[in-house]
Parts: C-alpha cells; structure tokens; sequence
C-alpha cells in the first residue's frame, strides 16, 4: 500500500485504487488493545491465502463498527449482506443474489483493495458459501464440502480433534483429502475439496449422511441434532454449512470475539497436540511468512474423486464396503505406528498387472501372494508356502486387499500392530493373466525377478456366496502359448475404445541404455565419438503403436496421462516407432531445471496435470530410434540409428531431436558450459544399443558433481530445526551393502522437511540399513526402509568415501534404489 498522506486518516493506493482510511488508532478489541490499525495491517499481510479461499463467493460481513467490546460491556455487532451503493467504492466488484422478495447485492473478495476495504469499514468477520459465481454471474456448484464441528457444554478443542479424526477416516474413504481449520471461535472446521459435480443439495445431503454414521457410531461424543438440548458434553458436527444458502467463516479471517482470534488453517499433526489451542491473528501473520498457506491444495478441487452420492457413502460407512477396496486394510492399521503403507484415499482403477510374494516372518511364517487387480493388490496368505510340486496343492487363505505401494514394502510390522513381524521380498516382477473370476478362479503366469516363471491357478473351495475366504493354489504345466499381458481393465478399454496394450509383455519392451561417468582424458580419438548435450531431465522410452503413444520412464512406469502435451509425437511420425530421450522443464533462464520439472513427476488427476501444464510445460528432448516399422534396431550403430532418426521423424514443439556435435569433445563440452547445461554424453558412434545396461560405450561427463542416492534414514534438526527433520542419512548400493555416504540438510526447506516427516515415520525400521554409519550420526539416528531416491550436488568425494557438501537437489521417483551407483571419483 502506497501511504499518500500522513495522519490518523490517510490516503493509500492498493494496486491503483485510491481508498481513505480512518480513525486507525480506534481501538476495535480493548482487551488486547488492537486497533484498526493492526487489523488492517494483518488483512494486507494475509491478503494472498485469504483472497484465494474466498475469491467469486459473496461475502456475507459481520461488523464491529465500534469495537468488540468487553466481557462486561460487549460491543454491537450487525450483519450486513446488501451493499450501500453510496458508501461503496465503485471499483469493488459485485454480484447479485436473487432472493425470494428482493435482490442482494454483494462485494466479491477478489482483490487487496476491496479486503483492505473491509477492514476500514471494521467487517471483522467474513462468510462465504461453498460455492462460487461463474464468469457470467451464474452460482456454480459447491467445490468444497465443509463440517463444522461444534462444541457444546462441557466438550472443547480436543473433543473437536477427535471427532475430526474420525471424520478424516469417512472422508478419506471416499476420496476426499479433508483440511482442519481452528474457527478462531469454539470448535474446528474440516474442509475437501470436491469436483463441483454434485448440487449444494447433494452435498449437504452426503454431509447430513456421513454426521449421523458418525453419531451411530459414537453417541456418548457426537450429535447431528442442531437442538441445543442434546448437546452437552458432545461436539455437533453441522453438516449443514453445506446448503447453497449459507456460509462459513472464511480461512484467515478474524473473530468479533474478545481477543483478535482467527479461522486458521492447521496440520492434522497439530490436531493431535494435547495443548491444541485457537491462534490470535500475530501467530497466524507468523505461520503464512514462514509456512505458506497450509489450506493451499483445496483450491484445486479432485476432478478424480468419487462422487459423493448418499448412496455412496451408504457404502463408505461399512469398512471394505465396495466403494472404497481399501476400506478394511486401512481400519485394521495406524499410520503413526507402522511403516507399511496406508494411503488415505480410496484407490483409483488401474490396468497394471504386477505382482509380488512377500515372507511374513509374523506368528508364523507364512507368505503373501498379491496379484495386482482394479487399483489394488489382491491378497492370500499361504501359510506352507508357495507350491513347486504340481502334484501338491496349498492352502492359499483370501485377506483384505492392500495398496499398490505394498508391493514395494519391506520391513518390522511393530509389536502390537496388526501382522507385527518382519516382512521381506520373495519374489516380484509381472504376471500374464489367462482368467479372472471374482471369487471363484484365477489363473496366471507369473514372471519373476529372483525365481523366474510359474504358472498358477487359484480356485476358491469356500461355502455357499463366497463367505469363506479358503483357496487353493497350484502350480500347473507352462500354456503352450502364452497369452499377451493384460488384466479386466485391458479387457474393459479394449471394449470402449483407447486400448494401451501396446508392447506389454517384457519380451518387447525395451529397457533405456545407461551410460558410465568418465572425464575427457578417458575418450581417446574423439572422432570416434558423437557428443550430445545432457539434459537436466527424466528419462522416457516413448513407444508409438497405432497412432497411440506410451511414455514409459526409466523403471518401468506409465507417465502417459502426465505429460498429455506430448500426445501429438505419433503424428510427427510415418509408422509405429520407439524412442528414446529425455523429458525437461525450462526454468525461468530458459534452462533445463530438474527443480522445476519436479512439479510435474507424478501427476496423474487431470485437473492437476492440466494446472501444472499451464504453468510448467515440458518439451520431449529425442536423441535415439530403438525400432521403427516392426524393425529393432538395437544392433545398429549409433550413426545408423541416429541418421534414421532425423530422417522419419517430422519433429516440431514440443518435441525435438537436438544436435549431435562430431569430433571436438573440449568444443562441445564448452559450449553446454555457455549453455547453462549439466555437461555432455559422448556415444561411441560404432557402438549399438545394449536395452537397460550401464556401458563404456556412452559416457557421460558433467560440469558439477552430483550423486543420486538412497535414504535409509534421518537426525533430528537444532536450533530453528529443533521440532523437524534436520538431516537425511544417504547410501549408494555397494555388493557390501548400502554404503553411507553422509547426511544432507542444505537445499531442503522446511515444507519439505514437514511433508517429509509422516512419510518417513511410515518407512520406519528398528535397524540401520547402512554399512559404515559412524557412531556420531548414528547416536540419534532414526532409520528407514531404504527404498526412497534422491539426488545431490557435492564439491568432492572425500577420501573417507563421504560427499563433501553436499546439497539437495530433489527425488528421483523415475528410479529405484537397485538404479543407483557411485558416478564419480
């Protein structure tokens, strides 16, 4: 704000708007003898979070115009929807609401100025519906759903925690990822975003629904009754904020109450604190300087969320109900106290077909074998093992279906926990599936990467209606032919058109080479070499059947739906093709920065692709033609392929087939210097292509150390990092082990160290995984399952085999922990 003159009352431009302020020493909250001053100094501090929660919602205003008062004398408060058209600034935007006799007119909180505004004309407190106005002035549907949790007599904040706890449990059921927020007043809010599908009526009818599953199941604590009568003691969830007709505190506004409290956003961490308080408004200016805005992700609503239909959440409310497969294996864990897995919301479809067997050291031994199926990892426990006799068959016993991420997981199940024991890998890779039949049949080949391929059928021998959860399982004679890999989702796609079945088995796919770090001393006759830029990406092996592109990163996994403005590459080319390269992101230098491509990794909801595409675009950087027209060409040389390459395809934004600089190693390592680039690739221009081998005939020298490696654990921090992370413990695989390498605090900040911190505990080992932890790092060590990767930048190795300052770079989820090795001396 631009002060024009000085005074009790002044003149200031807020982003060209000219307002007068008033009687700034008024004091609006005499108990802590906060003046209009302060209370428009906190609305101009916290305007950027505030106006995203409120933006194109008509704000109903609460206001004080002489102060809050005291206990004993309190000040006179009044609503106020319609707006003076005569003591209205003319630049404040407004929308009309038709009412049942008369229309109202109400400001819209888009701005700084109209915020700033408010505070002069003392509207301490504002609400806002659930929904907002469209472009024409339309109400869309709600893209939030709200529960107040409210205390009555005798019940408080911690009361409120808890029942929120057990409504984040319904919520996250239904694929909602619920924000609590303290009202600044009595009790808490919880908010989720929603994909404006449904009515205000339909949500506040799935709201009404989920409160009285919430009463049913814990009367002594909860009540949906607004009658004050039925209150005390208990927390009222009010479902009804929900109706297109009413409105809620918005986040970060203040309270008309004695003290200058606010409606704040906090973490489910804090929600569990014994000494869970309200925030006044200097703590809160304290958190949005140094935490961001915590109730940021519910501007992006979940295109991908399950329709929150009464009928829906009928099924939610029954743990293992059928909306929700992960219903009972989520009811039978606690996150905080157990490292497996447990993913909060209900697990979208998928068409993979993965599968691992994992020995389950529990009360006794016995073995988990989980075929991946519709989004999760169908499950049987097979107490004497898995058959290698066909003429002997095993009892296989049907448990809940468990998460994707299961599949990865390694470690101690804590004693006291559902299945406390040590739980390790047999055996994983993919499975060919030759017939599914829910409860009754499944027959699959199994293609492992420790015991190779087997052949087994399931069939289930239970009663009547498939109560019984009894299999058995056989081991049968190799098919005479295999069938192509695919599951019911394959089947389903095939039927409704879009199939992604192109090159599934692992006999096609084709694996990216690898190349070994080496300086420029090591190369010799560098005619004998062509030199490409390195790019400060991911790596894709895009493979084009039928007009149809599949991008596969370097472990194996679908990042299709991530990357949708590459789905033009098939066009640019005359027959079906696969190649490979590097995806990248430009930074604001118009240089490839893995920082900024990370914004990108993982998305797969289309709301948040589509948000992240248009502000952090990605080009296609093809440098190799692994097979062209039904032909492989892995055996040809680099110059054949590379020629071919510029030949057949057609490349235009955002693909591109850069150059290849001929003979000049020093020339071409100089010039991505200039570039800003991470250094050069130098390929043997005879060599052919070896699919997923690391080899001598591509090298790869860089301008700056870096170093990916493996997190098997973490030290507490000190000083400001006292209640947080302070350090993560890094490996690099070695055939001794994993091999500690040092610890690394510098470059993460301390976001990511808090969003860092559920995700370790949920990793946690009683064990160091490390071969050559010193005792001093180890004294306060907590350690992990080592299957995260990351990557660093570093001065020097030093000659104790540590990295010498290092510095985070970021994750590597396109890699895995086997993918790592030391890169350089």
């Amino acid at each position: 704000m631009a002060v024009n003159s000085g005074g009790n009352d002044q003149v200031v431009t807020i982003d060209g708007h000219r307002l007068k302020l008033t009687s700034l020493d008024k004091v609006l909250y005499p108990e802590t003898g906060t003046t209009k001053a302060d209370v428009l100094d906190y609305y101009a501090r916290v305007a950027e979070p505030l106006i995203r929660h409120a933006a194109n919602r008509p704000v109903t205003r609460k206001r004080w115009v002489n102060g809050v008062g005291t206990a004993d004398d309190p000040g006179q408060m009044f609503f106020q929807k319609n707006l003076d058209d005569r003591s209205t600034p003319q630049w404040v935007l407004r929308r009309d609401i038709q009412h049942s006799d008369h229309v109202n007119s109400y400001p819209l909180v888009n701005d700084r100025a109209t915020l700033i505004w408010l505070g002069q004309i003392a509207a301490l407190e504002l609400h806002v519906p659930q929904w907002q106005f469209g472009r024409t002035g339309k109400p869309k549907n709600p893209d939030r759903l709200v529960l107040d949790l409210d205390p009555g007599p005798g019940a408080g904040l911690p009361e409120c925690a808890e029942v929120a706890r057990l409504a984040r449990v319904i919520l996250t059921g239904m694929g909602l990822d619920p924000m609590p927020v303290t009202s600044g007043s009595k009790g808490i809010h919880l908010y989720s975003a929603i994909d404006g599908r449904q009515t205000s009526d339909q949500v506040s009818a799935v709201a009404h629904e989920l409160a009285r599953a919430l009463e049913a199941d814990h009367p002594d604590l909860i009540v949906s009754d607004m009658k004050k009568a039925l209150r005390s003691g208990k927390v009222l969830v009010d479902w009804s904020q929900n109706n297109g007709s009413k409105t809620t505190i918005t986040p970060y506004s203040l309270r008309g109450r004695l003290q200058p409290m606010v409606a704040a956003p906090r973490t489910w961490d804090e929600l569990d604190d014994p000494d869970l308080a309200h925030l006044d408004y200097r703590e809160v200016i304290e958190r949005v300087e140094k935490r961001g805005d915590l109730l940021e992700a519910l501007t992006a609503g979940h295109l991908a969320s399950l329709e929150p239909t009464p009928e829906r959440m009928a099924g939610f409310i029954q743990a293992g109900g059928p909306d929700d497969r992960l219903a009972t294996y989520r009811a039978m864990r606690d996150g905080e106290k157990t490292p497996e897995p447990v993913p909060s919301e209900a697990p979208p479809p998928s068409d993979g077909n993965s599968f691992v067997i994992q020995e389950h050291h529990a009360r006794r031994l016995h073995y988990d074998f989980r075929l991946e199926h519709d989004g999760v990892l169908v499950s049987w426990a097979i107490p004497k093992g898995v058959p290698t006799d066909p003429g002997q068959n095993h009892l296989a016993v049907q448990t809940e279906d468990h998460p994707l991420a299961y599949g990865a997981f390694e470690g101690t199940i804590p004693a006291g926990q559902y299945g406390a024991g040590e739980v390790t890998i047999w055996d994983k890779g993919a499975y060919d599936l030759e017939k599914w039949r829910d409860g009754k049949e499944v027959i699959a080949t199994l293609h492992g990467e420790r015991h190779g391929s087997h052949r087994y059928a399931l069939i289930h021998t239970g009663g009547r209606g498939g109560d019984d959860n009894n299999w058995l399982i056989h081991l049968m004679k190799p098919a005479d032919e295999q069938p192509p890999r695919t599951s019911k989702a394959d089947s389903r796609r095939r039927v409704i058109g879009g199939t992604r079945s192109l090159r599934s088995t692992s006999e096609k796919r084709i694996a990216p080479m690898l190349a070994s770090p080496g300086a420029l001393g090591e190369l010799g006759d560098s005619t004998a070499w062509a030199f490409e830029m390195k790019w400060d990406g991911i790596r894709a092996i895009a493979e084009i059947e039928g007009g149809t592109l599949r991008l596969v990163s370097r472990n194996g996994v679908d990042i299709t739906v991530t990357y949708p403005e590459l789905d033009g590459l098939p066009r640019m080319l005359p027959a079906d093709a696969v190649l490979d390269g590097e995806i990248i992101a430009l930074n604001k230098a118009g240089r490839p920065d893995f920082g900024v491509l990370q914004t990108r990794m993982k998305l797969t909801k289309k709301k948040y692709v589509d948000e992240a595409r248009a502000t952090t675009p990605v080009q296609f950087m093809v440098f190799d033609l692994l097979e062209y027209d039904g032909e492989r060409l892995l055996e040809r040389t680099y110059d054949e392929r590379r020629s071919m390459l510029e030949e057949v395809l057609a490349a235009e934004h955002p693909v591109e087939v850069p150059p290849a600089f001929d003979g000049d190693a020093k020339a071409a390592f100089a010039a991505s210097r200039e570039l800003g680039l991470e250094g050069i690739v130098a390929k043997r221009r005879a060599s052919g292509y070896l699919p997923g081998k690391r080899a001598s005939s591509w090298i790869k020298l860089r301008h700056n150390l870096s170093q990916e490696v493996v997190i098997g654990g973490w030290r507490p921090g000190s000083g400001a990092r006292s209640h947080r992370i302070g350090s993560l413990l890094m490996g690099v695989p070695t055939d001794e082990g994993l091999r500690y390498v040092g610890r690394v605090g510098s470059g993460l900040t301390d976001r990511q160290l808090d969003e860092l911190a559920s995700r370790l505990r949920r990793m946690s080992r009683s064990t160091s995984p490390f071969v050559g932890l010193p005792p001093a790092d180890a004294s306060d060590a907590h350690f992990v399952t080592p299957r995260l990767v990351g990557e660093v930048t570093f001065s020097e190795w030093t000659p104790t085999g540590k990295l010498r300052h290092p510095s985070w770079r970021g994750w590597r989820p396109d890699k895995s922990p086997e993918d790592v090795r030391r890169e350089s001396n």
